[in-house]
């Protein structure tokens, strides 16, 4: 049985050519957010660098509400002039003038500083408006208040590299120099198959339940900017061949199954795949254990990675966070591990020889309380939880007080 480590390795170096090779689209700045944003646009990143057609700040501008003045004429008692809102372009400072001038206004010509109208009586607009007269602070230096254009960022300069993730300060950034659209990293299209005759939705005369894994998957996987969509299929070889390749089509860039892997009668994927290229190679971890992966020819004669988790909803989840969701995180330009801290574990657990354990819990006063038990199927328990515990191998016992690594799902 394989390690955590072993397995994580394999689905890198799986994913890792679908990851470098996905294409470029270009896409306007309001498509990147709010109502209008694209599907996986949550998390994109930069496929070709951005240089500036402007600088940034474009214009001198004044970084508070104060009067434009000059400096030479500093101690000296000048004249009020007409104010300089922001957006305006301004008629040059005259000699033994000052211009009442507004944050992010224009410097006038002429004027080569700015004091605050704090430093005047009545101390502030609109009152300071009507003052005649104001004296110019006699230590008042060159450029005191005054955004210097390109101060941010000068014309032609480099404003964001490939690779950079499109953060809400970089759309700012490219908004505020007129880019009114970038080319970014498609997001990687994730078919999501969950495999089992017995989902048709929760009855239980019927003995049928509902989609746990389809739904909270898609959800999963659109967090680290992917694209999801879903399938179910039966338990039957023929149909889930036929159902999945008409799904697969040219659109997946990857398959996420779920369920039909372990030793039971009716393992569909392991029975329908395993001759086509999957790999079931069970991993030393509860839940989760049971995992598969290949690389595998689809209808049309594309080969496309395919990654297996249990059918468990907790096991399916877990699996997601322990093995996939740090490889497509990273390829979003996000951090890659989930918040990590060492805790002492609250309560007593105890935990299967020669396994890694992934416990629910809660951080509560400085320790970690489990969740619900280790069972695969206490999903409620996993919505309630905010963190995974970690009980390592060789650990078969946890104590109150015992050291454990925990990871925060919020």
């Amino acid at each position: 049985m394989r390690t955590i480590g072993q397995h994580r390795d394999d689905l890198a170096a799986l994913l890792a050519p679908v990851v470098a090779g996905l294409g470029a689209e270009e896409l306007s700045l309001d498509e990147l957010v709010g109502a209008g944003a694209r599907v996986g646009s949550a998390h994109r990143v930069l496929a070709a660098p951005v240089a500036s057609p402007v600088p940034l700040p474009p214009f001198d501008n004044s970084q508070m509400d104060g009067f434009a003045v000059r400096v030479a004429e500093a101690g000296q008692q000048v004249r009020v002039v007409g104010p300089v809102p922001a957006g305006v372009v301004p008629e040059p400072l005259e000699p033994g003038t000052a211009a009442p001038i507004m944050t992010g206004a224009r410097i006038p010509t002429g004027a080569d500083a700015v004091f605050p109208v704090e430093a005047t009586e009545p101390g502030a607009f609109p009152a300071a408006l009507e003052l005649p007269w104001v004296t110019v602070p006699a230590d008042l230096t060159a450029g005191t208040f005054v955004r210097v254009t390109g101060s941010d960022l000068p014309t032609g300069a480099e404003l964001a590299p490939a690779g950079s993730a499109v953060t809400p300060a970089l759309l700012g950034a490219l908004a505020a120099a007129g880019v009114t659209t970038v080319s970014v990293r498609r997001p990687l299209r994730v078919l999501v198959v969950s495999t089992g005759s017995e989902l048709q939705g929760a009855d239980t005369d019927a003995a049928t339940i509902g989609d746990a894994n389809g739904i909270a998957l898609r959800a999963a996987l659109a967090q680290v900017g992917a694209d999801p969509r879903t399938v179910r299929v039966p338990d039957d070889v023929a149909a889930f061949d036929g159902a999945l390749d008409a799904a697969v089509g040219d659109w997946a860039d990857l398959v996420v199954t779920t369920g039909g892997i372990s030793a039971g009668a009716y393992e569909v994927v392991r029975q329908a795949l395993g001759p086509r290229g999957l790999a079931v190679t069970p991993v030393a971890m509860q839940p989760g254990g049971p995992q598969a992966f290949g690389s595998v020819v689809f209808g049309d004669g594309r080969a496309v990675p395919v990654v297996s988790f249990p059918g468990n909803p907790v096991s399916a989840l877990v699996s997601f966070e322990v093995f996939l969701r740090p490889l497509l995180a990273a390829a979003v330009g996000l951090t890659p591990d989930r918040p990590t801290q060492v805790l002492p574990a609250a309560s007593a657990a105890g935990s299967p020889a020669g396994k890694h354990q992934i416990r629910r819990g809660r951080v509560q006063d400085g320790a970690v309380h489990f969740v619900g038990g280790p069972s695969s199927h206490l999903l409620v328990h996993y919505a309630a939880a905010t963190h995974l515990v970690h009980v390592p191998v060789g650990v078969d016992t946890v104590e109150p007080g015992d050291p454990l690594t925990v990871w925060s799902l919020r």
